[in-house]
């Protein structure tokens, strides 16, 4: 059944429980069937018929306001999990997370598509085959069925083959093989595949223009050739756009950057390399895009301050270069990073949606909801602070 979308915005509290919804609820997800309970006795429908008549005599533009287009970054200790849910309902997940014998990941993955009111992944994005981004499918598959599979292809090194074969055990039948310049059409938002397989989109999309930064470039040996494979999305819906290059390295993303910046400016952008930014990170390409808003996908030990593949230390202060980035207006947090913990190395503490060890996580997530206009508000579940702004 395809899930179906409902905005309870301006109704009375009794119309929206009547809905299926809880009363404060932003946004309703409904079935019909769940009415049934009122016809358990006569003044149960009774007090129905008095709700229904009390509905009937609103507008009927109250009731189509549109919903927001919902970005959910869901806690998997440093791994890579975002579900996107458009205006319409339908989903669209980027990468699973971790493996492990609790389903850890699976479960936080399946716990915010419920917060969504989701009833099946539409479409599923395995940006690559690394276990802390396809590890936790299988499990996942188990609690919620899971749609279209996209995929760069099944070439990777035999250390990632066990995850290739546990990606076709689920998306086998159902999977296609996109390639830079392909768009997948996600309920009104546009969805462009930027990077496949270690190709980039030869084309600038949204506004990219000639990189000036490029003169300066400092250049990285390519590392880690399946991140080098990594699917990369850019998400638009409107003025709003949001770019997840999976995990690009520094070498890639010059390549995308120079001489022309080819995802152009972005409104939200994910951090490749949750972060570890010895290997990730170029200036080049960061202060190019000129994110309004950076979430950092991080686990309090993986990735912001954390060693990169290749490094024998961590070089760089991470977050301060992140912080540095041109017409910056907030920086959101998976977790602060125990690496380096202090104040200078992380964003301001209601803005990291968890602050402890894995092993007392309780896997708060972070959400965008983006309206039609541009403006959007970042919403941190651990304790309810959000902050708003309008999309450039």
């Amino acid at each position: 059944m395809e899930n179906q979308r409902f905005s309870g915005a301006g109704l009375p509290a009794f119309a929206k429980v009547a809905a299926g919804g809880q009363v404060g609820d932003r946004t309703r997800w409904f079935c019909g069937a769940g009415l049934q309970a009122c016809d358990r006795t006569a003044r149960a429908v009774r007090h129905m018929a008095t709700i229904v008549a009390a509905v009937a005599t609103m507008t009927t533009s109250v009731v189509a306001q549109p919903s927001a287009f919902d970005i959910y970054w869901v806690d998997v200790e440093g791994g890579a999990a975002t579900l996107a849910v458009s205006p319409t309902g339908e989903s669209m997940l980027i990468d699973t997370g971790f493996p492990g014998s609790d389903n850890r990941d699976a479960r936080r993955i399946f716990a915010a598509a419920q917060e969504a009111g989701l009833s099946r992944i539409d479409h599923l994005v395995i940006t690559h085959y690394h276990t802390d981004h396809v590890g936790g499918l299988e499990a996942l598959a188990e609690m919620i069925p899971i749609g279209r599979c996209y995929d760069h292809g099944t070439n990777t090194e035999e250390a990632n083959q066990r995850w290739v074969d546990a990606y076709l055990r689920v998306c086998g039948d159902k999977r296609s093989v996109v390639a830079a310049g392909d768009r997948i059409s996600l309920g009104g938002v546009d969805v462009a595949v930027i990077a496949s397989n270690e190709r980039i989109i030869s084309t600038p999309v949204n506004g990219g223009a000639g990189n000036p930064l490029c003169a300066t470039a400092e250049q990285k040996a390519q590392a880690s050739p399946e991140n080098q494979r990594s699917v990369g999305v850019l998400f638009t819906y409107g003025g709003f756009t949001f770019l997840d290059l999976g995990d690009f390295n520094w070498a890639k993303e010059v390549e995308l950057s120079c001489p022309v910046n080819l995802v152009g400016e972005v409104t939200v952008y994910q951090t490749s390399r949750h972060a570890a930014f010895d290997d990730a990170g170029s200036p080049t390409h960061l202060y190019a895009m000129k994110p309004q808003v950076v979430v950092v996908n991080n686990g309090p030990r993986k990735g912001l301050g954390g060693t990169s593949p290749g490094f024998d230390a961590v070089m760089t202060r991470h977050y301060q270069r992140i912080a540095a980035s041109p017409g910056l207006e907030g920086v959101w947090q998976g977790h602060r990073s125990l690496f380096a913990p202090g104040p200078e190395d992380n964003t301001a503490e209601e803005m990291i949606a968890n602050l402890e060890e894995t092993d007392a996580c309780e896997g708060h997530w972070i959400r965008a909801a983006v309206e039609p206009d541009g403006a959007f508000t970042v919403l941190n579940s651990r304790n309810g602070h959000s902050r708003s702004y309008m999309a450039r």
